[in-house]
């Protein structure tokens, strides 16, 4: 009987030895317990939604620098921006930008009135919700509020969190 345990037992280490040899010779890496944690590849951890709320923040503080270029600085290469006062996609720099010079000079300042933020994993979220923006008319001064349904979808890239959708819409009338 410890024959036939200690020959099966051969036999499985054989045969994973060759899988595992099989794998290294196809180039595939493979990780065993024993190696550092760093060896491993590790899922990002996820993000608390106290982050997520912050990437809000920071956006609504670069709206007040005035800097176009700044904001879209905020979003990925390949975002797409459904802005609240136009009917244009925005989906390239070029076009966040031209919305963002027009925006900027109402000196808009977002105020969240209700959020539900999903984090997603370690490398995307979600923050959609309800805000209103304090603007100024530039030719009037006059002040005045806009409320606002919104959706920021963010992704982590290269280590640094960027919106890869926005979308902002003016809430409608109750009917």
């Amino acid at each position: 009987m410890m024959k036939r345990q200690i020959s099966a037992r051969a036999t499985v280490y054989t045969i994973a030895g060759l899988v595992v040899a099989g794998t290294v010779a196809a180039g595939i890496s493979v990780a065993s317990p024993e190696q550092e944690p760093s060896a491993r590849h590790k899922p990002a951890a996820k993000a608390g939604k106290g982050q997520i709320a912050a990437l809000f923040d920071q956006w609504n503080a670069v709206l007040q620098t005035g800097d176009p270029e700044k904001v879209a600085d905020l979003y990925a290469k390949d975002a797409v921006l459904l802005p609240t006062l136009s009917p244009e996609v925005r989906t390239d720099r070029a076009g966040i930008v031209d919305y963002m010079e027009h925006f900027l000079l109402k000196k808009p300042k977002g105020e969240k009135l209700r959020t539900v933020i999903n984090v997603l994993d370690g490398n995307s979220a979600i923050d959609a919700g309800l805000y209103e923006f304090h603007v100024t008319d530039p030719e009037t001064g006059k002040k005045s509020t806009l409320e606002a349904r919104y959706t920021f979808e963010y992704e982590k890239r290269d280590g640094k969190w960027l919106i890869v959708n926005h979308h902002s819409s003016v809430v409608p009338s109750a009917s």
